[in-house]
């Protein structure tokens, strides 16, 4: 893991969140790039140098939100992009090869019920790159036993488990797997390649609707540190993806992190 990004929002968690990005980052000997993301719509007859004012105002705006945190030990780089949000931050990953974005579940301050926001919920929807979402207010601890959940364990894609296998390795985790027997389930879906069977300690598998309902019943019993689940079209977040946005009555185990890896096929 040697390149994190972190996308800046206004939200009153924002401090504790970088702070949180900073130390993760720290663990690892990661550089850090802390970005934020304008889009200047304009009309005839508008200022053309209001783009400047904007990108100017942003780097200032980082560059003391990480001022105002302890960065000791890690480079941390500011970064403004203008441009549609999921676009550019999937350009920024690629031109910077980042590694995982670590995000928080709502990066504006909107109401006390949602636990998953729109801007943070359609960068999980709708990208590929592994993201961390980080429960508002979480202090950094080391990463002790992780619970990673799929329907099916089946991977074609190359290096799609290096996050989780970064983090298992770095904390020396133990990496407890829950199988969901879905009604639609296949056998090849529960045949476990060398990799994976190689990272897990303790295996279940559990007969439910949905990832998301199996996770719900087994997730205490685990007491994980870290959740792990794949991100997929229709996937884990199945029936909360709608509007980008996920109540905290719907998805209640926001004391924890979440790792969102992307696709395994």
């Amino acid at each position: 893991m040697k390149t994190i990004l972190v996308p800046v929002g206004s939200s009153k968690n924002a401090k504790s969140h970088l702070q949180y990005a900073v130390d993760f980052a720290k663990a690892f000997g990661a550089k850090l790039y802390v970005v934020q993301i304008y889009n200047v719509y304009t009309k005839a007859g508008t200022m053309i140098k209001v783009d400047h004012i904007i990108e100017r105002e942003s780097k200032a705006f980082l560059e003391s939100h990480v001022a105002s945190i302890n960065t000791e030990g890690v480079e941390v780089y500011t970064r403004t992009f203008k441009g549609k949000l999921v676009d550019t931050i999937e350009k920024a990953c690629d031109a910077l090869n980042v590694d995982l974005i670590i995000l928080e579940p709502r990066t504006n301050s909107i109401k006390d019920e949602v636990y998953l926001g729109r801007t943070s919920g359609k960068i999980v929807k709708r990208t590929q790159i592994p993201a961390i979402i980080v429960p508002e207010g979480y202090v950094y601890k080391p990463i002790v036993k992780i619970l990673v959940a799929m329907k099916s364990a089946m991977t074609k894609k190359e290096g799609v488990l290096y996050p989780l296998l970064a983090i298992k390795n770095q904390f020396k985790a133990v990496v407890n797997l829950l199988l969901v027997k879905t009604p639609h389930h296949k056998d090849e879906d529960f045949i476990l390649n060398n990799e994976l069977e190689s990272t897990i300690t303790n295996k279940t598998i559990a007969e439910r609707p949905t990832t998301f309902q199996a996770v719900l019943e087994h997730y205490k019993s685990n007491s994980p540190d870290l959740l792990c689940v794949v991100r997929r079209k229709r996937g884990f977040f199945k029936k909360l993806w709608e509007d980008n946005t996920i109540l905290k009555k719907d998805f209640y185990s926001s004391e924890l992190p979440v790792l969102v890896l992307s696709g395994l096929k």
